[in-house]
């Protein structure tokens, strides 16, 4: 098992308060209405929900913010919100939770993509979306270039967070990668299909396995062609980090000239997976700005995923959580 100096584990901890990351991409919220039901419509053969509760979460992009926050790092967002409910209830949700909103754009032509879930004793039924997925006109790539651009200074680490929702076209990907590489700031991609080429030279790309094999065309299942990915996209992209999330198979570590290293997942119970990816790019993010080593950056990444998955709603990593599951994983050892 690998093992973590408490010592060094108490200085990366410490470290993150001090952090200033931002956020780009596709800004999200997620409804859910929960309730029960007992009788058909007399209107049409569907079921009646009687609601008995409703639930209001920040989703996307938006999920990785909060998950840097909870980590108390300070968190930046860039994006864009429609001028509906939706996004005026994003933003007073940023704006309490501390989380700098000065990057997000409010758009007359763009609904805030917004997912509502119907979930009946327990059971998801039905979802229904709202949502533009085409690209950013010119106009609003260049605010968020511009914003970026203006704030560069004092920003550690940009995270770019894809759901293919139309914020990060090909330009504020090329535009965000290139400012972050000239001022020497670490890049970490959360990625889609759709311009994952324009990632090249990114400091971290992290796709998940169905990602994988989408980006390279092919159905991937052992861990020999896991190997064989992990370095095909290292290769591709130029990368200095690739990880693959394998679900219950833990994560794959991938770094020029050394073999594939494989952290198992540490989660007993899962409740939800939703959201963890969120965490392991936010957690890892920001354990490599404070200085973690690459692999014990994907360590604590592992053990945030481990802490979120338990829950039955999605959550954001808490740092004193992460912090009491390492030591009581026996991961953490005194120097």
């Amino acid at each position: 098992m690998f093992k973590l100096d408490k010592h060094r584990l108490d200085m990366i901890f410490e470290k993150f308060n001090s952090l200033n990351i931002a956020v780009i991409g596709d800004i999200m919220i997620d409804i859910y209405y929960w309730g029960t039901t007992t009788r058909i419509s007399p209107e049409a053969p569907v079921p009646v929900v009687d609601l008995h509760k409703e639930e209001f979460k920040p989703g996307g992009a938006a999920n990785v913010a909060i998950n840097i926050k909870s980590l108390n790092a300070k968190s930046h967002m860039f994006g864009v919100v429609g001028t509906d409910d939706s996004g005026i209830n994003l933003i007073d949700y940023f704006n309490k939770n501390n989380i700098d909103t000065s990057g997000i754009i409010r758009d007359n032509d763009r609904p805030t993509t917004t997912k509502t879930r119907v979930l009946v004793s327990g059971q998801h039924v039905v979802r229904f979306d709202k949502e533009v997925r085409d690209d950013l006109n010119k106009e609003l790539e260049d605010n968020i270039i511009e914003n970026l651009t203006k704030n560069i200074s004092y920003i550690d680490a940009i995270i770019l967070e894809d759901y293919n929702k139309g914020v990060l076209t090909e330009r504020v990907i090329k535009s965000t990668i290139e400012i972050a590489n000239k001022h020497h700031k670490i890049t970490s991609v959360d990625p889609k299909l759709k311009n994952f080429e324009c990632y090249k030279h990114a400091t971290l790309f992290k796709p998940n396995l169905k990602e994988t094999e989408e980006i390279l065309k092919r159905k991937i299942s052992t861990m020999a062609e896991i190997e064989k990915a992990g370095f095909e996209l290292l290769e591709l992209l130029d990368n200095r980090y690739v990880v693959i999330t394998l679900s219950e198979r833990g994560i794959a570590l991938f770094t020029k000239n050394k073999p594939m290293k494989v952290i198992a997942a540490k989660s007993a119970k899962i409740a939800n997976v939703s959201g963890a990816g969120d965490t392991v790019i936010a957690t890892l993010t920001a354990a490599l700005c404070a200085g973690a080593q690459f692999e014990e950056a994907c360590t604590l990444s592992n053990y945030a995923a481990s802490v979120v998955v338990e829950d039955v709603s999605i959550i954001p990593i808490c740092k004193n959580s992460l912090y009491k599951r390492l030591v009581d994983s026996g991961v953490v050892i005194s120097s």
